[in-house]
């Protein structure tokens, strides 16, 4: 993978990055692109908030205080 991957390969790496560990240079790449593009900054924490709610409904949805 070249230095600074695209907004496509950066998404595809983040999206894998939910299920396994990326590889070092793959972190570095990503966090490169993500120092410069606005949308996929946007796009990860789109995936943080959907990951969330996902844990939340598995987990019995929200507490009840």
């Amino acid at each position: 993978m070249k230095l600074m991957p695209s907004c496509k390969e950066v998404s595809e790496l983040l999206s894998q990055g939910q299920d396994r560990p990326l590889t070092g240079g793959e972190k570095l790449g990503t966090r490169l692109h993500l120092l410069l593009c606005e949308g996929c900054r946007q796009f990860s924490r789109h995936l943080d908030i959907l990951r969330a709610a996902v844990r939340r409904y598995v987990d019995g949805g929200p507490r009840q205080p």
